[in-house]
């Protein structure tokens, strides 16, 4: 019986594959991913699909299933990613372009603070 969290993740397809992939590495020798005791082993009579249930269930299988995207939502994808990284290299280039020139805009700073009642004045701002 498999796991019911396991049922969430893969369909039924996707875990009979890596059940099937796991118990025959089990048939060719490979080694067990689990601690499982002798007697344990001897009732299920040396089973390697029951051997790979157990390991799958013990969530110790170090498989992964690869879906593919359909081939529009992929293609809108790499749109999306192309036009990510076309603004990051106009970005860097701006920046370069700015480091270059040695041109950095700063805020205009009145020379004294005459300047700066007259400027306050207009606006109509109150000088303490």
């Amino acid at each position: 019986m498999i796991a019911k969290h396991h049922q969430e993740n893969f369909t039924r397809y996707e875990i009979a594959r890596i059940l099937g992939a796991r118990a025959l590495q089990i048939a060719m020798d490979a080694p067990l991913l689990l601690k499982i005791e002798k007697e344990k082993l001897e009732e299920i009579r040396y089973d390697p699909l029951k051997v790979a249930e157990m390991e799958f269930n013990s969530g110790v299988l170090p498989i992964t299933v690869k879906r593919p995207f359909p081939k529009k939502i992929n293609a809108e994808l790499r749109r999306e990613r192309s036009a990510e990284i076309k603004e990051e290299v106009l970005e860097k280039k701006e920046e370069q372009e700015i480091k270059e020139s040695g041109e950095i805009m700063e805020l205009a700073q009145p020379e004294d603070e005459a300047e700066a009642v007259e400027e306050k004045e207009e606006v109509g701002e109150e000088v303490a």
